[in-house]
């Protein structure tokens, strides 16, 4: 093991803060402060990176293997005594590195609205309804080539009292782990021509249209089954020039 003393330690932290205060010239990512979405005003970092023992916080991360996941899991259709309201779909990619090689064995979860645009979470009040059969959570691992499928119903748009008649376009969460608990990546997926896009400051708070663009699936006719799905592809890249924007 490489033992490093204090001074690069020190200059390591120095490097990691120059890339986590962005400047304005790279908004390929989500702005830290973006006043549009009043949450992240508040949410922000305003202190300086706090030096901590890495392996100290790993010593709490988990561990995932085969007989963790159950392949059931990934399909958010067959949860519940009943079939869920809403239009079901498949949804799939790959996770790569900036090289275009395949994480393999990555965990992979998922949570969503339903089909009314509501989740099943305490605070969620508003006024559509609760689906009994859908709960809008899953998680796989990926395969060998980097290869993540999910079976689920398409969620609704729904509002979120960020302003005046502030409705979110219809999305899915992904959480990538990593090797590593203090490696994990959330982001989220839209579905293309969604009209609320143009609305919507946590969409619009990734200036860059290009990297906007990346969190968008694409319809795949090849992916959509007959009689039973319709089918998107949405590939998720964790670094270099093309990386998926990822929430902070």
């Amino acid at each position: 093991m490489t033992v490093l003393s204090q001074a690069d330690i020190n200059a390591e932290i120095d490097d990691i803060a120059v890339s986590y205060h962005r400047t304005g010239l790279e908004e390929s990512q989500p702005r830290l402060n973006y006043p549009p979405y009043r949450s992240s005003v508040l949410r922000h970092p305003k202190a300086e990176l706090q030096q901590v023992d890495p392996e100290g916080v790993e010593l709490a991360a988990p561990c995932f293997g085969l007989r963790d996941v159950q392949e059931h899991e990934s399909d958010l259709t067959i949860q519940h005594t009943g079939e869920p309201i809403g239009e079901r779909i498949v949804v799939t990619g790959r996770i790569v590195d900036g090289d275009g090689r395949p994480v393999r064995r990555q965990l992979v979860e998922i949570w969503q609205a339903n089909a009314g645009g509501r989740y099943r979470h305490q605070r969620d009040q508003h006024p559509a309804p609760l689906d009994p059969n859908f709960t809008g959570v899953g998680r796989c691992l990926t395969d060998d080539d980097g290869n993540y499928r999910f079976t689920t119903i398409k969620p609704g748009p729904y509002p979120w009292r960020n302003h005046h008649n502030a409705w979110r376009p219809a999305h899915i969460h992904f959480s990538l782990f990593g090797n590593e608990f203090t490696q994990r990546m959330v982001t989220q997926m839209y579905f293309p021509g969604d009209p609320l896009f143009a609305f919507d400051p946590i969409y619009q708070s990734i200036t860059d249209s290009k990297a906007r663009e990346r969190l968008v699936a694409t319809y795949d006719h090849d992916v959509t089954t007959h009689e039973w799905a319709t089918g998107y592809r949405w590939d998720i890249v964790l670094t270099g020039s093309l990386r998926t924007p990822m929430e902070a």
